[in-house]
């Protein structure tokens, strides 16, 4: 494909995710297109080879407007758990915008930003890894909901209109020091579970000035194995998606190759660093997501393993 052509809508532009697509399509010399910004209430740095339109993507004339021309459309824009904008998001922005992929005479290829929360997550037991036919699988709360929802309708406009859809199944995205962030017994500890409010106020604070990590046990008493992946990995495999044949009306797990695993990282961080840990039961299950599929149609390798994602967080650079 003649990739000075493409012209690539980016939902969601100004989040985590995609601030570092733009940086990472822009920094790439193999990645001669432009891209467009669909930005709502923040906006992006300006490039050259970057256009923004502000406006939501729950308006129709918004969304015909920044799909003009349009080859690919990066979809990340979502809201968490907020009852009152979620489906305005998740639902009425992506069915315009797939109305108008379908309609539209320049389009190629829309490629989804998709979660492991529409299969489960840690919520639900698992006997076997999860795979790409997992039936959905969504744990209570609205977040979880619309990202079946999303799955779904991007599945049905395969079926009903042939559009070459892909969707790219991500978990937990980490990046910079989020991981150490994520091991700490603070208040400001990034995600969930929030540990100092499964302890008392005082044992919490110990563990944090003698800078222990909780080791996280699953429901089975054992160290829980919780799917990551690492930003600069999944900013890859969307990068090789936009173009490959084989990722033509796919979904593809993006993940670590082996799930995050409490009870080596303590290991880990012990012997490289002597931090201690503490374990913590949950009520939560280990899961593994499968990335073979992935690895042999796309042949996208993540670079970012247990040790390195440790590596990284704790000398809070990117290795």
């Amino acid at each position: 494909m003649d990739v000075l052509k493409n012209k690539i809508l980016v939902t969601g532009a100004t989040g985590k995710v995609g601030q570092a697509f733009i940086d990472g399509f822009l920094g790439d010399p193999n990645q001669k297109g432009t891209l467009r910004a669909l930005c709502h209430k923040r906006t992006v740095n300006p490039h050259k080879r970057l256009e923004v339109i502000h406006g939501s993507i729950s308006d129709k004339a918004t969304v015909q407007k920044a799909m003009k021309d349009i080859t690919h459309v990066i979809h990340l824009a979502t809201t968490k758990e907020d009852p009152e904008t979620i489906m305005d998001v998740a639902i009425k922005g992506l069915f315009w915008l797939l109305e108008s992929c379908k309609e539209s005479s320049s389009f190629k290829r829309f490629i989804l930003i998709g979660g492991d929360a529409s299969v489960g997550h840690y919520f639900y037991p698992h006997k076997n890894p999860i795979n790409e036919q997992q039936a959905h699988t969504a744990y209570p709360g609205c977040y979880a909901l619309s990202k079946v929802l999303e799955e779904t309708m991007l599945q049905q406009y395969i079926v009903q209109y042939n559009l070459d859809g892909t969707c790219l199944r991500a978990p937990w995205i980490m990046r910079g020091d989020d991981l150490k962030r994520h091991l700490s017994f603070g208040t400001q500890v990034f995600g969930v579970p929030e540990w100092y409010k499964m302890i008392k106020a005082r044992t919490a604070l110990q563990y944090q000035k003698q800078h222990s990590i909780p080791l996280m046990l699953d429901a089975n008493g054992y160290p829980m194995q919780r799917n990551m992946v690492h930003l600069n990995d999944l900013v890859a495999a969307i990068i090789i998606a936009i173009d490959h044949i084989e990722a033509k009306q796919q979904t593809f797990n993006i993940s670590m190759d082996e799930p995050f695993d409490y009870g080596k990282a303590a290991e880990y961080l012990l012997k490289t660093r002597q931090i201690k840990s503490v374990k913590m039961e949950t009520k939560y299950h280990s899961t593994w997501l499968d990335t073979s599929k992935a690895k042999f149609l796309l042949g996208w390798r993540p670079a970012y393993g247990l040790e390195r994602m440790i590596d990284a967080a704790w000398g809070n650079i990117e290795l």
